[in-house]
């Protein structure tokens, strides 16, 4: 076995740049949070046109029942608001046969 004591320490690969609180170093706009407490990893892989099509086909189909929805929701009220009106018309064509004449 070597003895490792011999060997010189490692020295770090990168410089930490020390920034002053309240100074702004980021030129674009992004920051990087590293998160120490947990030893899980994301993977960000290259999405293919296959996977492309499949994301815009799904998001299409939610707009699909989003839309359908609203459009069930809007025609649910037209007959109801039709019927507020004519029972307005209706009453207002009534008032004059009910009404008292003192």
């Amino acid at each position: 076995m070597t003895d490792q004591s011999r060997q010189p320490p490692e020295r770090p690969r990168f410089e930490p740049e020390i920034i002053p609180p309240g100074a702004s170093h980021d030129p674009k706009g992004t920051r990087i949070f590293i998160d120490q407490t947990t030893s899980e990893r994301i993977f960000v892989g290259r999405i293919s046109s296959l996977q492309m099509f499949m994301l815009a086909l799904g998001i299409g189909a939610v707009i699909a029942v989003v839309l359908v929805i609203l459009l069930g929701a809007f025609l649910l009220w037209v007959p109801i608001v039709g019927l507020l009106i004519a029972a307005g018309l209706v009453a207002g064509v009534l008032r004059p046969l009910f009404s008292r004449r003192g």
